[in-house]
C-alpha cells in the first residue's frame, strides 16, 4: 500500500491501493474516452475527464460535469488507462477542471509516466500551483490553457466551488501562463499553447489578452455557439423541451467561419493556429508576416 500526505506523493508501485490519511484516494470522476485522435495533434490518446470546475462559462461543452459528484477510487481510473494501452501514446487530462484535484492528478500523471506515455493537461489556468507542481516533477509534456474572457460569463458561479471574480481569474491565469511559458522556454515543457474560444462578441478581449501574454503559441478555436445557460430552468422542462430550446439558441448564434477567424488572426500579427469543426486545425501566418518574410 502507498500512504500519502499533503507534503509528498510517492511515485513507486502505483498499481497498489493508494491511501491518504487511512482512506483510499478518490477522484471526482467526469468521464473517459478510450481513444481520441483529435485531443492531441500528432498523437492517439485516451482522455480522462475530472469533474468539477470553479468557472461557469456559458458556452461550456461539458456543462454536465461542471458540478456534481461521482467519486471513484483512483485504481479504477488506472484500469481505464490500462485498457487503452495498445492503442495510445499519451493521456489527456481534461474536465471540468483537472487541476482542481491536485493530489489525484499528480498521482495519475505519475502512473501515466511510469507507463512511458506522454501527459497532456487541458486547463483554464485557475490553479497555477498545480501546474507548477506537475512541471517541477516533470509530469507534463503538453499544457493547453483555455483562456476565458469576461464575455464568456465565467463569473456566473451559481452552484460553483469557489467565489470566483474577474480579478481572481485574470491574476491566476496570467500566473499559470507565466509558469508554463518559462518551462517551455527552458525546454522543460515540450508543448504549450494558449487557446481562445472565439465568438463575434469577444474579439475585443482577445486583442487585449494577446498583448498581455506576449509571444506564446496561440490557438483561435471556433466557438460553436453562444447560448444562455438553460441549466437553471432545465428542471422545469422535459428533456425534449430542453434540447429544442438549446437548438434555437444555437441557430440564433452561429459560429464564426474560418475566413472570419483569419481576419481576427491578421490583427494579432503573430503566428496562429485556427481550429474549426469544418476544416480541423490550420496554421495561419498572416499577410503582413508573409510579406515581411518575402522581403527578407
Amino acid at each position: 500500500m502507498i500512504f500519502c500526505n499533503n507534503s509528498s506523493i510517492p511515485s513507486n508501485n502505483l498499481r497498489t491501493k493508494i491511501i491518504r490519511h487511512g482512506d483510499p484516494i478518490k477522484l471526482n470522476f467526469g468521464g473517459f474516452v478510450p481513444l481520441s485522435t483529435v485531443d492531441w495533434r500528432g498523437r492517439s490518446v485516451c482522455t480522462v475527464f475530472l469533474r468539477g470546475c470553479p468557472l461557469r462559462c456559458s458556452y461550456c461543452q461539458n456543462e454536465e460535469i461542471q458540478a456534481g459528484e461521482d467519486w471513484r477510487e483512483i485504481k479504477e481510473v488506472f484500469e481505464m488507462i490500462d485498457s487503452s494501452l495498445p492503442f495510445i501514446s499519451g493521456v489527456i487530462f481534461s474536465g471540468g477542471e483537472p487541476t482542481m484535484q491536485k493530489e489525484g492528478l499528480i498521482i495519475l500523471a505519475q502512473y501515466v509516466k511510469k507507463l512511458n506515455l506522454a501527459v497532456g493537461i487541458q486547463t483554464n489556468g485557475f490553479f497555477p500551483d498545480t501546474l507548477e507542481s506537475l512541471l517541477s516533477k516533470e509530469l507534463a509534456d503538453k499544457i493547453a490553457i483555455d483562456y476565458k474572457t469576461t464575455w464568456e460569463g465565467y463569473s456566473g458561479t451559481i452552484g460553483g466551488y469557489y467565489p470566483v471574480v474577474k480579478d481572481n481569474y485574470e491574476r491566476t491565469v496570467l500566473k499559470s501562463i507565466g509558469i508554463c511559458k518559462k518551462a517551455y522556454e527552458k525546454k522543460a515543457l515540450d508543448e504549450f499553447e494558449v487557446v481562445f474560444t472565439i465568438f463575434y462578441e469577444n474579439q475585443e478581449y482577445i486583442m487585449e489578452i494577446s498583448k498581455k501574454i506576449g509571444d506564446v503559441p496561440l490557438v483561435l478555436q471556433q466557438g460553436e455557439h453562444k447560448m444562455p445557460v438553460l441549466r437553471n430552468t432545465a428542471s422545469e422542462m422535459t428533456h425534449g423541451e430542453y434540447i429544442h430550446n438549446k437548438r434555437i439558441q444555437q441557430e440564433e448564434h452561429p459560429p464564426l467561419k474560418l475566413n472570419e477567424i483569419k481576419e481576427i488572426a491578421e490583427k494579432l500579427d503573430k503566428p496562429i493556429r485556427i481550429r474549426t469543426r469544418e476544416t480541423g486545425e490550420v496554421s495561419y501566418a498572416g499577410h503582413r508576416r508573409r510579406r515581411a518574410s518575402r522581403k527578407r
